[in-house]
């Protein structure tokens, strides 16, 4: 490859702006309900929203209540062909309707069922078509799986960079130690576990990593979940993300009036275990009714969002963020190739500058230097999340006159159909070119996909001794 050719192509990798991006984001913005088209609205402005695949790997081996698989997902072999086959032809799909980038989950049943090298297979494939892969788990895996997804058969580091959403609560009955945990502390030396798995993995072979801690959350713990940040949000999760737990998936297992943890009552909770209130509008993914987000970061044991909401000088920084920057590419560059694009971003729009620096300052007098400087400058990114799933006998109906057309007169059916509009969570169905909400997946469709599966990939009855018990943890 010539100079002129190579310097050709890099001008066109640290262009500030995708058309493409551009395009896609023009119609993912008038695609939102109207209530949905807010100052803080993150769909249509910088993102399209993230992704998921299904039907690629539905069996779990924990016993959860609730949980949003059907009857017959555990009685579906797991199968790397299938996986890799399915995976493909959703990620071309999502390539091809939601544009160059996006993030998207490795989801079904529970990932580490598959063996690290189709593991790490599907997540290149995923790559490969400009996603930026998460893995979601149990974490209820051994160390030598993560080396060997890390690291391959030869030993040789094949991946840069891991993702993986780990999902903790006591109502997951199987976990190896804990059986049926008594209460969310006594996970806690898990959740500890389970980051330090990553920690050595970083230290001993250059492995970067970003974990996200999943919770349900019903009446049963909703009082817990403060607790559970203030004893975790040190050990290395990048997010906290909780689910009030939805009528959805096998019926048998609803054991709880799941809706008393009502979202303002876990959003409550999550701002108690923060120490701090936690405003939701200052960036919205989709519909407020189903996702709550604030980005912040912890200096020492305090957290302090990124921009403050009641502040008019930060909410003028969203804005110029959103203009100056929404059409910038930021998910799957390389750091050097990003500060390329911003770098001829700035040049294009220089009142960044100023505006950037101001920020700067106010956040740091909020923060306080002094402290700044009793934790040696460390500021460690947290967000917490809250994910709102319908329940299914409302989504059933609202998607099956959005199929036909029909804008529902009762008001719940008509919330339900303006949420799925502004659904931040979609999965591809490449047999008829079609993108779906994540809840309409699990309220609607999976119930015939994992029957069909179950006939595709029949479990194989093969006698095999029992997963090896695990000690539980000790404290470091």
């Amino acid at each position: 490859m010539g100079i002129l050719t190579t310097l050709r192509a890099l001008e066109r990798a640290t262009r500030p702006t995708d058309p493409e991006l551009a395009d896609v984001l023009e119609r993912r913005w008038a695609e939102l309900p109207e209530v949905a088209k807010t100052p803080g609205q993150v769909l249509g402005r910088k993102a399209v929203g993230c992704e998921g695949t299904h039907g690629v790997f539905p069996k779990c081996n924990l016993k959860c209540t609730p949980c949003y698989h059907s009857r017959d997902a555990n009685r579906v072999r797991v199968d790397g062909p299938h996986t890799l086959e399915q995976v493909r032809a959703q990620m071309a799909l999502l390539r091809r309707l939601r544009g160059p980038r996006a993030h998207a989950q490795l989801i079904g049943g529970e990932v580490s069922l598959l063996p690290p090298d189709d593991h790490a297979a599907a997540l290149e494939v995923m790559r490969e078509h400009g996603r930026e892969p998460m893995s979601f788990t149990h974490g209820d895996f051994d160390e030598e799986y993560l080396t060997a997804l890390a690291l391959g058969p030869d030993g040789r580091r094949r991946v840069h960079r891991l993702s993986f959403a780990a999902h903790f609560d006591q109502f997951m009955y199987g976990r190896r130690g804990i059986e049926r945990p008594e209460s969310e502390q006594a996970l806690n030396l898990y959740r500890r576990r389970f980051t330090d798995m990553f920690v050595r993995l970083r230290r001993e072979h250059g492995v970067r990593f970003f974990l996200a801690h999943n919770m349900t959350v019903t009446p049963g713990n909703l009082e817990e979940v403060a607790d559970v940040i203030r004893d975790c949000h040190a050990m290395g999760y990048g997010m906290f993300s909780f689910q009030p737990a939805a009528f959805l998936g096998d019926e048998r297992r609803w054991k709880e009036s799941y809706r008393e943890a009502t979202p303002d009552a876990v959003w409550a909770e999550i701002e108690r275990g923060a120490g701090t209130p936690l405003d939701y509008r200052v960036f919205e993914n989709g519909d407020v009714r189903c996702n709550r987000t604030a980005y912040g970061f912890y200096v020492g044991r305090r957290w302090y969002p990124v921009l403050d909401g009641g502040d008019r000088r930060d909410l003028v920084v969203r804005d110029a963020f959103f203009r100056y920057f929404g059409n910038t590419v930021f998910t799957g560059t390389p750091p050097a190739v990003l500060a390329v694009r911003l770098a001829r971003a700035v040049a294009r729009h220089p009142a960044a500058v100023p505006l950037a620096v101001r920020w700067l300052g106010r956040t740091v007098r909020r923060v306080g230097v002094g402290r700044l400087l009793r934790n040696r400058l460390r500021v460690r990114p947290v967000t917490f999340v809250m994910h709102q799933f319908m329940d299914a006998e409302d989504v059933a109906p609202a998607w099956e006159m959005m199929r036909r057309g029909e804008q529902a007169d009762d008001p719940r059916l008509r919330e339900t159909q303006e949420r799925l509009t502004a659904c931040h969570y979609a999965m591809a169905h490449p047999e008829d070119g079609t993108l779906v909400p994540a809840c309409v997946q699990h309220a609607v469709l999976d119930l015939a996909e994992n029957a069909e599966l179950r006939t595709l990939l029949p479990l194989v009855e093969v006698r095999t001794p029992n997963r090896a018990p695990v000690d539980p943890p000790h404290p470091q």
